[in-house]
């Protein structure tokens, strides 16, 4: 199985597109976004594709995989236009793994308790994250369309199978991997 992970969208057009042909591409299971799907709010310029209502279009392609997370700048009419719940955090099984989903402005890393190879993933930084941390795993995918400090624009893929986390930039070529080990 393969989960699509991104976060911080932001009413990026080209950043939905590009959810679009990777499930195309790797015909995901999941796809979990974890927050900040329209808007910028009152602290980012908005991205120079910034076009909510094709991200709504792209989007509801990809309704029966998606999981979303509300983000601080998330509101009750995205619900409405996808027709989707967002949940301000979500415990996630895949096989024996717990998956731990918030975006990180409500709820940290501390907030939770963890089982040995757990994954807490969240976004709201727009920098990306992949490591271990004592007996769990950590997962900031970043953001596909405002990084900050100099990251790059940036999504992940869990393969279940493979047992791996890899950190992908927009352009497909790989920041980071982990294996679950």
């Amino acid at each position: 199985m393969k989960i699509l992970i991104a976060s911080d969208l932001h009413g990026s057009r080209e950043a939905s597109e590009k959810l679009v042909s990777l499930d195309q591409k790797y015909k995901f299971s999941k796809i979990i976004l974890l927050g900040d799907i329209n808007y910028s709010g009152a602290r980012n310029i908005p991205p120079c594709d910034y076009y909510p209502i094709d991200v709504c279009k792209n989007l509801s392609l990809l309704k029966n995989k998606l999981i979303i997370i509300k983000g601080n700048c998330d509101s009750r009419v995205d619900e409405f236009v996808l027709n989707l719940h967002f949940s301000n955090k979500k415990i996630l099984r895949v096989g024996k793994r717990k998956l731990i989903l918030t975006h990180g402005d409500l709820y940290q890393e501390d907030d939770f308790t963890y089982n040995d190879g757990d994954i807490f993933m969240y976004g709201h930084t727009h920098i990306s994250v992949l490591e271990k941390h004592d007996n769990h795993f950590v997962l900031n995918p970043g953001s596909t369309t405002l990084p900050k400090m100099n990251t790059e624009k940036s999504y992940a893929i869990f393969d279940t199978k493979l047992n791996r986390i890899i950190l992908f930039s927009m352009n497909d070529s790989v920041i980071k991997y982990l294996d679950l080990i």
